[in-house]
Protein backbone atom coordinates (compact mmCIF):
# COMPACT_ATOMS: atom_id res chain seq x y z
CA UNK A 1 0.00 0.00 0.00
CA UNK A 2 1.15 3.58 -0.62
CA UNK A 3 1.27 6.08 2.24
CA UNK A 4 2.13 9.72 2.80
CA UNK A 5 3.00 10.25 6.46
CA UNK A 6 2.51 13.83 7.64
CA UNK A 7 5.46 15.23 9.57
CA UNK A 8 3.34 15.46 12.73
CA UNK A 9 2.64 11.69 12.62
CA UNK A 10 6.31 10.91 13.01
CA UNK A 11 9.28 9.47 11.21
CA UNK A 12 9.22 6.28 13.34
CA UNK A 13 5.81 5.42 11.89
CA UNK A 14 7.05 6.07 8.34
CA UNK A 15 10.15 3.93 8.90
CA UNK A 16 8.07 1.11 10.40
CA UNK A 17 5.67 1.12 7.43
CA UNK A 18 8.66 0.78 5.09
CA UNK A 19 9.92 -2.25 7.04
CA UNK A 20 6.49 -3.80 6.45
CA UNK A 21 6.98 -3.47 2.68
CA UNK A 22 4.84 -0.39 2.04
CA UNK A 23 5.69 2.46 -0.34
CA UNK A 24 6.04 5.42 2.03
CA UNK A 25 6.68 9.09 1.48
CA UNK A 26 7.67 10.83 4.72
CA UNK A 27 6.62 14.50 4.54
CA UNK A 28 9.30 15.48 7.04
CA UNK A 29 11.97 14.42 4.56
CA UNK A 30 10.39 16.15 1.57
CA UNK A 31 11.54 19.70 2.28
CA UNK A 32 9.70 22.59 3.94
CA UNK A 33 6.11 22.03 5.05
CA UNK A 34 3.96 22.77 1.97
CA UNK A 35 0.78 23.12 4.04
CA UNK A 36 -2.26 20.89 4.46
CA UNK A 37 -3.90 21.65 1.10
CA UNK A 38 -0.75 20.83 -0.88
CA UNK A 39 -0.10 17.71 1.19
CA UNK A 40 -3.62 16.39 0.64
CA UNK A 41 -3.42 17.20 -3.08
CA UNK A 42 -0.13 15.32 -3.37
CA UNK A 43 -1.52 12.28 -1.57
CA UNK A 44 -4.50 12.26 -3.96
CA UNK A 45 -2.34 12.74 -7.07
CA UNK A 46 -0.01 9.90 -6.04
CA UNK A 47 -2.82 7.70 -4.68
CA UNK A 48 -1.30 7.60 -1.19
CA UNK A 49 -3.24 7.18 2.04
CA UNK A 50 -2.39 10.20 4.17
CA UNK A 51 -1.62 9.53 7.85
CA UNK A 52 -1.82 12.50 10.18
CA UNK A 53 -2.65 13.63 13.69
CA UNK A 54 -3.85 17.00 12.36
CA UNK A 55 -7.63 17.43 12.52
CA UNK A 56 -7.68 20.10 9.77
CA UNK A 57 -7.67 17.41 7.10
CA UNK A 58 -11.19 16.37 8.09
CA UNK A 59 -12.36 19.88 7.24
CA UNK A 60 -10.60 19.76 3.88
CA UNK A 61 -12.12 16.39 3.01
CA UNK A 62 -15.65 16.90 4.32
CA UNK A 63 -16.31 20.63 4.03
CA UNK A 64 -14.05 21.68 1.16
CA UNK A 65 -14.63 18.31 -0.56
CA UNK A 66 -10.99 17.97 -1.58
CA UNK A 67 -10.04 14.81 -3.40
CA UNK A 68 -8.06 12.23 -1.47
CA UNK A 69 -6.92 8.63 -1.70
CA UNK A 70 -7.74 7.81 1.91
CA UNK A 71 -7.01 9.42 5.22
CA UNK A 72 -6.00 8.00 8.59
CA UNK A 73 -6.49 10.49 11.41
CA UNK A 74 -4.85 9.80 14.78
CA UNK A 75 -5.58 13.06 16.63
CA UNK A 76 -5.16 11.87 20.20
CA UNK A 77 -2.91 8.83 19.74
CA UNK A 78 0.46 9.28 21.47
CA UNK A 79 3.57 8.68 19.39
CA UNK A 80 4.33 5.55 21.42
CA UNK A 81 1.08 3.89 20.23
CA UNK A 82 0.86 4.99 16.57
CA UNK A 83 2.66 1.98 15.14
CA UNK A 84 0.47 -0.40 17.14
CA UNK A 85 -2.71 1.38 16.00
CA UNK A 86 -1.69 1.51 12.33
CA UNK A 87 -0.75 -2.17 12.49
CA UNK A 88 -4.26 -2.93 13.79
CA UNK A 89 -5.81 -0.77 11.05
CA UNK A 90 -3.82 -2.59 8.38
CA UNK A 91 -4.94 -5.91 9.80
CA UNK A 92 -8.62 -5.03 10.22
CA UNK A 93 -9.32 -2.31 7.65
CA UNK A 94 -6.90 -2.69 4.71
CA UNK A 95 -9.78 -3.04 2.23
CA UNK A 96 -11.35 0.19 3.49
CA UNK A 97 -7.99 1.96 3.22
CA UNK A 98 -7.57 0.75 -0.35
CA UNK A 99 -11.08 2.02 -1.12
CA UNK A 100 -10.21 5.55 0.04
CA UNK A 101 -11.86 5.52 3.45
CA UNK A 102 -11.39 8.17 6.08
CA UNK A 103 -10.42 6.36 9.27
CA UNK A 104 -10.38 8.24 12.56
CA UNK A 105 -9.04 6.78 15.79
CA UNK A 106 -10.03 8.82 18.81
CA UNK A 107 -10.57 7.94 22.46
CA UNK A 108 -10.01 4.25 21.76
CA UNK A 109 -12.69 4.12 19.05
CA UNK A 110 -12.17 3.49 15.35
CA UNK A 111 -14.53 5.16 12.89
CA UNK A 112 -14.36 4.09 9.25
CA UNK A 113 -16.13 6.31 6.72
CA UNK A 114 -16.18 4.82 3.25
CA UNK A 115 -16.44 7.16 0.27
CA UNK A 116 -19.83 7.34 -1.45
CA UNK A 117 -20.27 4.92 -4.35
Amino acid sequence: MKFLVDRCAGRRLADWLRTQGHDVLDASGAGPDPGDVALLARSAAEQRVLITIDTDFGTLVYRARMAHAGLIRLPDIPATRRIEIVQQLLSDHADAMAAGAVITVRSGRIRVSLPPR
